[in-house]
């Protein structure tokens, strides 16, 4: 696995543990907040690394 994808699933999984102990994540809405959760941060990382 290439390290930004290591690095997107980490980010992904820090910002949904967040959401869930916040209250503003149910475990039913899991799968669709995870997958645009990590959509996005992806997306970031692909835009600031052609930034540079």
């Amino acid at each position: 696995m290439k390290k930004e994808n290591e690095l997107a699933i980490k980010v992904t999984k820090e910002i949904v543990v967040k959401f869930i102990e916040a209250g503003r994540l149910s475990v039913s809405s899991f799968q669709e907040a995870w997958h645009d959760i990590h959509q996005t941060i992806s997306h970031s990382m692909k835009e600031t690394k052609t930034e540079d």
